[in-house]
């Protein structure tokens, strides 16, 4: 049995390190390889603002302030909400900032697939095909630096048709919770897109904070994308199409994060459930484009829609398996265990070496006071390592979509002037650097 424990932890790691060796790769030309600059001459485009809303009255009013308030013709951006579902007052405060706002009621179609493609749906119909060049996509909680919208404009004018941006977390500092999905976020965007901007491979969109242009969705007769992770069905169908998505590092969105386990939990389980319904949906294909036509981003991408932690999970999962049946037998479990702890203690320190260096590197970016930043670094691995359970969990169960509370009620000048303005059990964090 020792033996057969032995060789089995070895296939994993083996297979570990064959999938994901190269991110090591990417974590240095990140710190060493400086950006390309912008080769195109500015030309001002004409882009429309998706905003799929559900019971968001208390934060959508600041996201529009924050695109009213952006460094860019006024008159070439224009704002629609999909008032989804909602029960609240969403949809008046959105008509109030000045938006366009259709009221979406659908209990069968669920989810923002599927309000994005209503949204879509009801501009073509009232304002035609082609009266923009460009759509940027947010979610209602989000704020964006007033540079966003042109900074995005700046690299599509280089030419790229799907771009994402930099995202950033408003509320960084509340706990353990909103600082792992903080700290992953800041990791996806500067050690993950922008080496493979730098590389000239295509990145992937992360449900918001990203726009496509004129041309993408029409190609696809709208917006067809509605599994559980949406985004991430959109950039694998474009890879698949020859299409490759962009990396801006300096269009800066703030995306507020879960605070509650249980509300993290169920996002996160949303995602792990919808890699792999991707996984599933275009798997296959994906491996043929790569081999047939050597495209590092099949491996790459592919690599992202097959999570880690399935993989780390199956391991741990035979090893306590091993454990109970060498109890289960009266046979000695020390070889057993000791394969379990060495597999969770690596964990612990791989993850909390990569969150390190991506803290070092953006930590001045991070709203949050510097002790806290170290003490959150901490427990950046044991949120991680909660994928684990989660991604069991997505191999069984049936997911469905559910939404996030979002109480982080401040605005972009709030922020700037308190320097880390954040709202956690009624109490206001401010940072000191």
């Amino acid at each position: 049995m020792n033996q057969a424990v032995m060789a089995v932890n070895f296939v994993i790691g083996a297979l570990f390190t064959v999938c994901f060796a190269y991110q090591v790769f990417y974590y240095v030309l990140a710190l060493v390889k400086k950006e390309k600059p912008h080769t195109a001459p500015e030309e001002f485009h004409r882009f429309a603002v998706l905003i799929s809303a559900r019971n968001e009255e208390n934060v959508i009013g600041h996201l529009l302030e924050s695109i009213a308030e952006q460094d860019y013709p006024a008159g070439m951006i224009e704002t629609f909400v999909i008032a989804d579902n909602c029960t609240d007052n969403t949809a008046a405060r959105a008509r109030a900032a000045g938006a366009k706002v259709w009221e979406r009621f659908n209990r069968a179609r669920v989810g923002k697939g599927f309000a994005l493609a209503e949204l879509i749906r009801h501009i073509w119909d009232e304002y035609g095909q082609d009266r923009f060049d460009g759509y940027f996509v947010f979610d209602a909680d989000n704020l964006l630096e007033p540079d966003y919208i042109r900074e995005m404009n700046r690299t599509f004018c280089d030419g790229y048709q799907i771009i994402t941006g930099y995202r950033n977390s408003k509320n960084y500092a509340d706990n353990w919770v909103s600082a792992g999905n903080g700290l992953w976020f800041l990791r996806e965007a500067q050690f993950l897109n922008r080496p493979r901007q730098i590389l000239g491979t295509s990145c992937t969109v992360s449900g918001t904070g990203f726009m496509f242009s004129r041309e993408v969705i029409k190609r696809y007769g709208g917006w067809n994308f509605f599994l559980m992770t949406e985004d991430i069905e959109f950039s694998v169908t474009n890879l698949l199409d020859g299409e490759r998505i962009g990396y801006c590092s300096g269009a800066m969105l703030y995306d507020e994060q879960p605070t509650k386990f249980s509300q993290s939990w169920n996002q996160r389980l949303r995602w792990a459930k919808g890699y792999l319904q991707v996984f599933c949906k275009f798997g296959r294909r994906m491996a043929r484009r790569g081999a047939k036509k050597r495209e590092w981003a099949c491996f790459d991408i592919g690599m992202c829609i097959v999570p880690v932690f399935t993989l780390t999970a199956l391991g741990m999962l035979f090893n306590l398996a091993m454990v109970i049946l060498a109890a289960l037998m009266g046979r000695d479990v020390s070889v057993a265990l000791g394969s379990l702890m060495m597999s969770l203690a690596n964990s612990y320190v791989a993850m909390l070496a990569m969150g390190a260096v991506a803290l070092a590197s953006e930590w001045n970016k991070v709203r949050a006071p510097g002790w806290r930043k170290i003490a959150l670094l901490f427990t950046f691995p044991v949120f991680q390592m909660t994928y684990i359970p989660i991604s069991c969990a997505a191999l069984f169960r049936d997911v469905q979509w559910k939404p996030i509370e979002h109480p982080v009620a401040v605005s972009m000048r709030e922020m700037n002037r308190r320097s880390c303005p954040t709202v956690a059990g009624g109490r206001e964090i401010r940072a000191a650097d």
